[in-house]
This record gives C-alpha cells, sequence and structure tokens, in this order.
C-alpha cells in the first residue's frame, strides 16, 4: 500500500512540474496536503485507489472538524481533486471520486493597504539604505522595479540581467507557468534600473578580472541560487520599513504588489491592463483591488465627509425652528 502511494503522489508531482511548471513550493505544498489524505485514509484501512466519494468527503469535515481554515480546506480539496484527475487520465483508476464535491469556499481577505505617502517613504528609505553606494544602487532599483511593475517576489529576485536590456521603458517578466509578460517602466524605475545596469556591468569586468564567471541575473548572490533570495529581500524591505517609519507588520515583498495594483486602479487605470500587468490567469483574481478601493472610499468619507458625524455638523445659520 506504501509504494502505491508513493508511486502517485511522486507520479503526479512529476507530472506537474513537467507539464504545467508548478513551483518547488506549490510542489511541496500539494505532497503536504495529499499525505496527510493519506494518513487519513491509511486509519481507515483505505488507499488512494480504494476511496470513494464519501472517503473524501468525510475527510474535509475532519478536517473541519481539526478547525482547518476554508483556505486549506480548500487547498487540500485542489490537491486531491487534481490527483484523481491525474490518476483518471493515466489509467490508474476508472473514475474519479472527486470530481463533483464542491469545496468549502474561501473568505476574501482585503489585503494590507500602503498609502502612496507611505511607498514614497519606503523609497526614499531604500535610496538612503545600504553600507556602500552600490548596495545603495541595487535597493533603489529593487524598490523602483518592485512598485513600478506589481512584480512577485520571486520573479523579481531571479531576473535575469538578458531580461533589461533592450528598450528601457519595458520590461520581460518570466512569470509562473513558464509564461512571460511585459510590463512597462516608470520614469524613476527607467532611471534606477540604468543606474544599477552600469554598476552591475563594472562588477562584471571586475569578475573577468579576477576570472570569475559573470553573472547573469540581475540582483546577484553568493549563495547557491545564485541571486538574491527571497528571505534576504524580505529582511531588507523591514530595514526600509523601519527607517521609513512606516509600520514593518503591514510592509511585505507582496504588499508593495498590492500597492501597485491599488493605486493604479484608484488613478483610472484599467482593471484588465493590471490583471495583464499583474500576470494573473483570471481577472476574478484582479476584482479583489476594486474591494480594497471601495472599502477605502467607503472610510474616507466616514472620516472626513462634513455630514458623517451628524451630532456635531456644523451649521451656517439657525437651524431651530425658531425664526423659521
Amino acid at each position: 500500500m506504501q509504494s502505491d502511494t508513493f508511486h502517485w503522489i511522486s507520479s503526479f508531482l512529476e507530472a506537474q512540474a513537467a507539464e504545467l511548471g508548478a513551483a518547488t513550493n506549490t510542489q511541496l505544498a500539494y505532497g503536504r496536503d495529499l499525505k496527510d489524505f493519506d494518513g487519513y485514509l491509511a486509519r481507515k484501512a483505505l488507499d488512494f485507489n480504494a476511496a470513494s466519494r464519501d472517503d473524501v468527503e468525510n475527510y474535509l469535515i475532519y478536517c473541519d472538524a481539526q478547525g482547518l481554515a476554508k483556505s486549506t480546506r480548500a487547498r487540500r480539496l485542489s490537491a486531491i481533486k487534481q490527483l484523481y484527475r491525474f490518476a483518471f487520465e493515466e489509467g490508474l483508476r476508472q473514475d474519479n471520486p472527486a470530481i463533483q464535491i464542491a469545496g468549502p469556499g474561501q473568505d476574501k481577505r482585503l489585503p494590507k493597504i500602503l498609502s502612496e505617502d507611505e511607498v514614497d517613504r519606503l523609497l526614499d528609505a531604500a535610496r538612503a539604505s545600504g553600507r556602500s553606494p552600490r548596495d545603495r544602487l541595487r535597493n533603489t532599483c529593487l524598490m523602483e522595479l518592485l512598485y513600478a511593475t506589481g512584480m512577485r517576489v520571486t520573479e523579481l529576485v531571479g531576473l535575469p540581467i538578458s531580461a533589461t536590456r533592450g528598450d528601457p521603458r519595458l520590461l520581460l517578466i518570466m512569470g509562473k507557468g513558464g509564461k512571460e509578460r511585459m510590463v512597462p517602466l516608470s520614469p524613476p524605475a527607467r532611471v534606477a534600473l540604468a543606474a544599477w545596469l552600469e554598476d552591475r556591468d563594472l562588477q562584471d569586468a571586475e569578475d573577468r578580472q579576477k576570472r570569475k564567471p559573470a553573472s547573469r541575473f540581475l540582483f546577484p548572490s553568493r549563495g547557491k541560487s545564485g541571486y538574491l533570495t527571497r528571505h534576504r529581500f524580505y529582511l531588507l524591505i523591514k530595514e526600509f520599513a523601519v527607517a521609513a517609519g512606516v509600520d514593518p507588520v503591514k510592509v511585505t515583498p507582496h504588499t508593495l504588489r498590492h500597492a501597485f495594483a491599488t493605486h493604479l486602479l484608484a488613478n483610472g487605470a484599467d482593471l484588465r491592463a493590471i490583471q495583464t500587468m499583474l500576470g494573473h490567469a483570471d481577472i476574478a483574481t484582479t476584482e479583489i483591488y476594486t474591494h480594497v478601493l471601495e472599502e477605502r472610499l467607503s472610510e474616507l468619507v466616514l472620516e472626513r465627509h462634513p455630514l458623517a458625524d451628524t451630532g456635531t455638523r456644523k451649521s451656517g445659520g439657525n437651524t431651530s425652528s425658531e425664526g423659521q
């Protein structure tokens, strides 16, 4: 039974990587979810091949009883559905017991919002942060590119330097599943990129003199990956937040991506254009930013509108019944 389970999971993950370009973190998450489902089945003397629709639904009820969030239960069901679809297509099963099971749905959580002023302060902090002029050029380029393009952090830190050559008004980004997209660069981002590229060319010349291979990444590192890690950038952005006087809790690489989308929408950008620049496959994912904007506008009305607090409303004249 264990060997069959291993075969199912390993074959499924290999197919995900080969056909869909699933990232390592995505594969690890699928693996963990499917192992948990397998453990549940094993306690009932079942395996993937013998499980029925009732068994899958009972597993979801079990997950709910464990207090797991809707998002976690939805993700686990998604992994199970994809496993059984793969098994059906590969002939491992003659049916798909999960095909008609509806997910628990997910609560829409609005992302934390950074104001334009807070982003400006973060950018200023990046320009001033670093032990050397080279560090400051790199930090400035990182933040300007992130805010100008709304890139995912993995897309940003792993940018090959070749993607930045050519038209300085556009940047070529390799997104999820190997899909490429072009995004426009703002004037400050173009200036920051040009300054960093000039320094990178100097770095490459220095490496050649030392007979070291030049890095192919825009933000190189001596680490195993060859480029600045997500974790290192996460720590950097927290440092910028502290220096800028912005609450570090609300500042992450992903909140800069949210800021990019929200500020564009607030300034009249088309939702479809934002979808394209973010690399969202489904516009429903992008539509969350309309909710962010609506919530922010509601807050502004409640806080700033002169009629918001009727108890302290000022009046230009006598409103009593006397004198009318």
